[in-house]
């Protein structure tokens, strides 16, 4: 292992620190289907995400609120309704990445 793969940790715990809290975010089912909806869908009401997962309403603003308060997704007034958008757009790529990996991994046992 070379020093640099620890140098992000040594010269800046604190961004590693955010780093693992949006992972811990994103690390839920229903927000990591939000991510991908997002991503996929573009803006999305709070109606609209909670009618296309089939969950309560005070489920989906619960997890837009978390997704929110980190800094992932945005929220902008459009009239009545309040439109959630992908913020950190890269975040889909964590979020696939560990469906590939799934995918390999359920393979792999199955083999």
């Amino acid at each position: 292992m070379k020093d640099t793969d620890t140098t992000l940790l040594k010269s800046n715990p604190s961004r590693v620190e955010r780093c693992a809290d949006m992972l811990k975010v994103i690390a839920h089912p229903t927000r990591m289907t939000i991510v991908e909806m997002l991503y996929n869908e573009g803006d999305l009401s709070v109606t609209q995400v909670y009618e296309m997962l089939g969950i309560e309403q005070a489920v989906a603003s619960h997890h837009l609120a978390q997704l929110r308060n980190k800094g992932i997704i945005s929220s902008q007034r459009d009239g009545k309704n309040v439109l959630y958008t992908l913020k950190i757009r890269k975040l889909y790529d964590v979020v696939n990445c560990v469906k590939c990996c799934s995918n390999d991994e359920i393979r792999s046992y199955a083999s």
